[in-house]
């Protein structure tokens, strides 16, 4: 399952999750945010269980997206016990991508 995370349920969705949580920063309009959506899917099906994979649209959480300092998109970043602990951004292959999030569960 896919999550849509907003300035409203991010304290206790993301931060205070028990499972680590991957944010999608995103928007509409962003050609390769649009590239990654089906990859993001696929992620947050195969790792139901283990990781929370959701998004959140940077043009309606501005505030979130400064706070953790994305500049362009898709940026993701994983959390961990309310902790950025991995980030890395643009388009990319699904292999590379499950890659990212592997080393957060290893």
């Amino acid at each position: 399952m896919e999550y849509t995370f907003t300035a409203a349920n991010f304290e206790e969705e993301v931060l205070q999750s028990e499972l680590p949580v991957l944010v999608d920063f995103y928007a509409d309009w962003c050609g390769p945010c649009k590239m990654m959506g089906p990859v993001v899917e696929k992620c947050a099906e195969a790792y139901a269980g283990k990781m929370k994979i959701g998004k959140l649209n940077v043009d309606d959480n501005m505030a979130i997206a400064q706070k953790y300092r994305v500049v362009s998109i898709p940026h993701f970043i994983v959390f961990k016990n309310g902790e950025p602990a991995v980030t890395f951004g643009g388009a990319m292959s699904e292999a590379d991508f499950r890659q990212k999030l592997d080393q957060v569960l290893a």
